[in-house]
């Protein structure tokens, strides 16, 4: 489980002194005790792995916009420290599906629905991330569904 895998890559950086790794180690670890409080009053829980990849996903996110608006900013120390996050939160992240992958479940998904016009793109979204969702950056597999469909 990734939760198990978080608290012993605290523990190990807490031990070999690697504070970067630490800080971000604890903040996702924060960030997914949030995620947490928040779905106690959900009806339908998630299954907790995809909990946490959906966290973790959606942090990788955050970063890479704030990156951006750092290098845009001229800011590249804050850029640099972005990334250092970024590497240690995609440490703990699925390994992601490449874009060929991503394209035959798109098409496996395409024929399933019957899906041929850009009208049925939220079907085939939703269905793709119902499947693939914990291995699969959906922004980047939205450009390939609207093409594939365009």
């Amino acid at each position: 489980m990734i939760r198990d895998k978080l608290k012993a890559a605290q523990i190990e950086s807490m031990k070999s002194g690697d504070k970067s790794r630490l800080a971000a180690v604890r903040l996702i670890l924060a960030k997914v005790k949030d995620r947490d409080i928040e779905l106690r009053t959900a009806t339908q829980l998630p299954d907790d792995e995809t909990t946490v990849v959906e966290v973790l996903q959606k942090m990788v996110k955050q970063r890479r916009e704030s990156i951006a608006m750092y290098e845009s900013g001229g800011r590249p120390e804050l850029a640099a420290q972005e990334q250092v996050e970024i590497d240690v939160i995609e440490s703990f992240l699925p390994q992601q599906l490449s874009e060929a992958e991503t394209s035959a479940a798109i098409e496996a998904i395409k024929s399933e629905l019957g899906a041929t016009s850009l009208k049925d793109m939220g079907k085939v979204m939703a269905a793709l991330k119902e499947k693939h969702g914990t291995v699969l950056d959906m922004s980047k597999a939205s450009g390939l569904v609207k093409a594939a469909l365009g």
